[in-house]
């Protein structure tokens, strides 16, 4: 008896299986690779051919149709790229727009030097992904997201530096990783959203970025330009990235055979897809095939398995003339299926998955939500910088003063750039100020110094803010457009470093020595005249819906600022290599730079003041293939509340090849309350380290790149 009740449930069993999916591939029980081999088999070469596209749906099996979105620092459904598309009223073509959480631009995320910030930032615009893709009133985006920008800002002159966290492998490799890891989420099976990187590899410049070569070696390609990659797929999980336009040693990233290389190396299983119109660029640019049809057929060998161009003309072309093959393609398309897998758009019963009820079941849009305003705030304040607070000007308090002068460009303007979408409402930095300070200061606003005004206002208040910076020009027509020879964008780099609106803080400092710069840039700039002259400057980037509520409780306190420069700012152009020169070793980066900076890399001040010591090893030598952990001591010993950044840095000493002169292999931020003391540990590993040299290494732990407070070495063997 109990021998058949055993063959009754096994039956029940399989029949309630079997009812949850049609098609093998749609079984969850089977492996991935039995799943990706039945779903192969089973469609025909025109689905196959349309699975080149950014598009992972195949209707006639049930697969929903999912494509691309757009999200390095909130997604992107509107904006001035309309990324929302476009729909029709009155009989015209205008952009659908779609409301969303927006956040400081990348370079700004960068300098909060806050994985578990970035994390959360992440998991809130996955959030917004599920919902507006599973909503049945919006229905709209994709759930491949192409971010976040693993991109090393190698020169301030590069135009797309605003989309990247900054120049040194190792904390771009961190905010990656975060990044990817909040946008995928935490479940061993399915993911959130998938972590589409850009732009593989070595793409910082945008003059001639469709026809130049990025030349450099190995080294440099392991140790530095692939780095944050690799870090993304190893240890954030993405499995998806978008090939660059340029080339690297001369041949173009669309057909390098450093693809299917790292594919095997990096176990990446995903998607690989070209930039927008990279195949006719291949061709028309690069020059590297007569045809299109003979360039799409090397993109698709090269394992590339989505194009952002019109390719199905070619695609047919080449496989009637025997230059590609069903089997070419079933290879490259693969990595797409793959990531609709980790999605959970190739199950049978996609309601059990983890992310099926949002927007579904809790309705409520997040981007309305308080908490979600308050985050960002959050996050914003995280992200200002301060470069400079002679004779503590800041934190101004407001009991004390009763008048400011709010003045310049950027002060009643939040832009949005060319990957931002359309946020909900906007904080100006004068309306922070405002709101900040309510009825029981004045509060006097110019835009500019016309007929003196800027100066008079600065003469009847207590103290002067000037706001000034680069624009982003993203809601401008022309794409190669930057009016201004310091400004950049994406295709078109910057000619100059020095900012002309500093003549604007000049004036204004004459009228009233109480003046507080806020540079609002999405570069670095060379304020050297503002860095001799004025008592305090802050830097914070465009684009954050709550860009004056952050900056504000900076200004007046309420939050004690403790972001860090991603990036080394020179004092003159003159002090860069030249842009085409992609061997960091000839003086580029904090790890090469000869020069005195304007600030250094990893630099940043507070409102109170940190002692280190006690740096301690747990082994006093460290193999190739083990760690260290390496321990300090981190007290503060000012009046306030605040955070540091303590930051783990090493040299070679005895090195026989060109080192960096320090190199950056960890940090931390940190909450230390005001009289107490907290000790940071790091685990120091050198099995990254391409070339590897025994012998000793300088540890060295301080608050910036050029402020190390205590050294201690280890041997290496």
């Amino acid at each position: 008896m109990k021998f058949f009740i055993t063959i009754a449930f096994a039956l029940l069993a399989n029949i309630s299986l079997s009812a949850q999916y049609v098609y093998p591939f749609q079984n969850t029980t089977l492996s991935d690779e039995e799943r990706l081999d039945n779903l192969l088999s089973l469609m025909t070469i025109d689905e196959k051919i349309n699975a080149l596209s950014t598009n992972l749906g195949v209707p006639r099996l049930g697969i929903r149709a999912t494509g691309h979105s757009e999200g390095l620092h909130g997604m992107a459904l509107g904006g001035p790229g309309n990324w929302g598309g476009f729909k029709m009223e009155n009989y015209q073509r205008v952009p659908d727009v779609y409301p969303t959480t927006i956040f400081p631009q990348a370079y700004g995320l960068g300098e909060t030097w806050d994985t578990e910030l970035i994390q959360k930032v992440a998991d809130r615009e996955a959030t917004e992904i599920r919902f507006y893709t599973q909503n049945e009133k919006y229905k709209k985006g994709g759930l491949v997201m192409r971010a976040p920008n693993a991109d090393l800002a190698r020169d301030p002159r590069w135009g797309r530096t605003e989309e990247s966290f900054g120049e040194d492998p190792y904390l771009v490799s961190e905010m990656t990783v975060a990044f990817v890891k909040g946008l995928q989420g935490d479940n061993p099976k399915y993911w959130k959203s998938a972590s589409l990187m850009k732009h593989f590899l070595a793409n910082s410049n945008e003059d001639g970025r469709d026809s130049t070569s990025s030349n450099f070696d190995d080294r440099l390609f392991h140790e530095y330009y692939s780095y944050a990659f690799r870090k993304g797929i190893e240890k954030g999980g993405s499995q998806a990235f978008m090939a660059s336009y340029n080339a690297w040693n001369g041949i173009p990233m669309t057909i390098h055979p450093v693809l299917e290389k790292i594919r095997k190396e990096w176990n990446m299983k995903g998607i690989i897809c070209t930039d927008g119109g990279a195949l006719n660029l291949l061709i028309t640019a690069h020059k590297s095939y007569p045809t299109h049809t003979e360039g799409a057929a090397a993109i698709v060998k090269a394992g590339v398995g989505q194009f952002l161009d019109n390719y199905r003309p070619s695609i047919y072309e080449a496989l009637e003339n025997g230059l590609l093959s069903e089997k070419d393609i079933d290879k490259a398309i693969r990595g797409n299926f793959y990531i609709a897998l980790r999605l959970g758009l190739l199950d049978g019963d996609q309601t059990k998955t983890p992310y099926a009820h949002i927007g579904v079941t809790d309705t409520i849009s997040p981007w309305s939500k308080a908490k979600v305003h308050d985050f960002v705030r959050l996050v914003t304040a995280k992200s200002v910088v301060l470069l400079k607070n002679d004779k503590n000007l800041l934190p101004l308090d407001k009991k004390k003063i009763k008048s400011i002068a709010v003045i310049g460009p950027r002060a009643d303007e939040v832009l949005l750039d060319w990957y931002s979408g359309t946020p909900a409402y906007t904080v100006s930095i004068l309306q922070g100020i405002r709101n900040a300070v309510g009825n029981g200061v004045e509060v006097y606003y110019e835009p500019t110094n016309e007929i003196d005004k800027a100066v008079i206002a600065a003469q009847k208040a207590d103290i002067a803010i000037v706001c000034i910076g680069n624009h982003v020009y993203g809601t401008d027509p022309k794409w190669k457009y930057s009016p201004v020879p310091s400004d950049g964008r994406e295709a078109i780099d910057r000619k100059a470093l020095t900012l002309e609106q500093e003549d604007l803080a000049k004036v204004v400092y004459k009228a009233n020595p109480n003046t507080v710069l806020v540079l609002v840039s999405s570069f670095p700039f060379a304020i050297n005249w503002s860095q001799e002259n004025l008592s305090a400057i802050l830097h914070i980037t465009n684009n954050s819906q709550e860009l004056g509520n952050g900056l504000a409780d900076v200004i007046f306190g309420k939050y004690n600022p403790a972001g860090r420069t991603s990036q080394t700012w020179v004092k003159s152009i003159a002090d860069l290599p030249p842009m085409m020169d992609y061997d960091i070793r000839n003086g580029r980066t904090y790890m090469y730079f000869k020069e005195r900076p304007l600030y250094s890399f990893g630099y940043g001040l507070s409102y109170t003041k940190f002692v280190y010591s006690d740096l301690t090893f747990s082994h006093s030598a460290i193999d190739e293939d083990k760690s260290v952990n390496i321990s300090v001591n981190v007290k503060n010993t000012g009046d306030r509340d605040g955070e540091e950044v303590v930051q783990l840095y090493v040299s070679y000493p005895n090195s026989k090849i060109t080192r960096p002169i320090k190199q950056l292999k960890g940090f931390k931020r940190l909450m230390i309350p005001k009289g107490e003391s907290k000790t940071v540990t790091f685990e120091l590993e050198e099995k990254d380290t391409f070339l590897i040299e025994e012998g000793n290494v300088n540890v060295m732990v301080g608050a910036s790149s050029a402020d190390i407070r205590l050294v201690k070495k280890i041997t290496l063997k």
